[in-house]
């Protein structure tokens, strides 16, 4: 608006000037007409850059709005984020107390199960003693053989000491030593007791086929018939149980007459209770 007001203070000096030519005059017209031409142009311009500020400033003011948004979304994604972290986090230190609570809960079954397990055999290993010591003149005669095997104990009796060849019927002499093994295992409540029946390998003669087929029948009947007497000796029958396994468990070579007669024999076992089903 300045050029305007120099173009009217110009145009009064002109006028004033009397004396100016009229060539001169036209000439001055001609600047004047192109000085508003060009403020005309600079006014559009002005007024273009004007919008174009305008329009930027709108943009602007849009951009700080989106980057206002993206900030509040940023801040709830990482606040969603951190909360996740923390609730996996809580849970896993609940997990990490769970198995150390765990693992104290085995540890102290462990050491306890030990202990029971040293305890058995410690008593496993009185009535080892007991036995060896009750059945002396036996084992030195090498009629009665006792071994132990940290939970496993055994008791084998030659046939001879119990019954006749051929026979299940336990001999006078015989129940003289299962009432002296009797009162020993009396005293035994936490363990099975196992009453195995062995043979050699010489096939049921004639005479006695019709009573035992085999040395299956054989020795199983041997076994039962101890597991009677002893039953009736007032053992726990719910510790007792029979098993025949004929000639196939020998401790010796059959091609001797010695190793048949040890081949022939009651073996008392002590086990632990829980042993068949460890086994599954």
């Amino acid at each position: 608006m300045k050029v305007k007001r120099v173009l009217v203070i110009l145009l009064g000096v002109l006028l004033f000037a009397g004396c100016v030519s009229s060539q001169k005059y036209r000439a001055s017209l001609n600047d004047i007409s192109n000085l508003k031409k060009d403020v005309t142009a600079l006014e559009e311009k002005l007024r273009a850059k004007e919008a174009e500020k305008a329009g930027l400033e709108s943009e602007i003011s849009k951009l700080k709005g989106v980057q206002e948004e993206l900030t509040k979304k940023s801040e709830s994604e990482n606040a969603l984020r951190t909360k996740g972290l923390e609730d996996e986090l809580k849970s896993k230190n609940m997990q990490i107390a769970e198995l150390k609570t765990e693992i104290e809960g085995l540890s102290h079954e462990r050491s306890k199960a030990i202990e029971e397990k040293e305890q058995a055999i410690a008593e496993l290993n009185k009535t080892y003693t007991n036995l060896v010591t009750e059945l002396n003149d036996e084992i030195k005669k090498g009629e009665i053989a006792v071994t132990q095997l940290r939970d496993k104990l055994s008791v084998s009796l030659v046939e001879k000491i119990l019954f006749d060849s051929g026979s299940a019927e336990i001999k006078k002499d015989g129940k003289k030593v299962l009432d002296r093994v009797a009162e020993i295992l009396k005293k035994i409540s936490d363990k099975q007791i196992r009453i195995e029946g062995h043979t050699d390998n010489v096939p049921i003669g004639y005479r006695i086929a019709k009573k035992f087929s085999t040395n299956w029948e054989l020795s199983t009947a041997r076994a039962t018939t101890v597991v009677r007497y002893l039953q009736e000796k007032n053992i726990d029958p719910k510790l007792l149980n029979p098993a025949g396994y004929a000639e196939y468990k020998p401790v010796e070579s059959n091609d001797t007459e010695e190793g048949k007669a040890r081949n022939r024999r009651i073996e008392i076992v002590l086990i632990p209770m829980d042993i068949d089903r460890l086994k599954r």
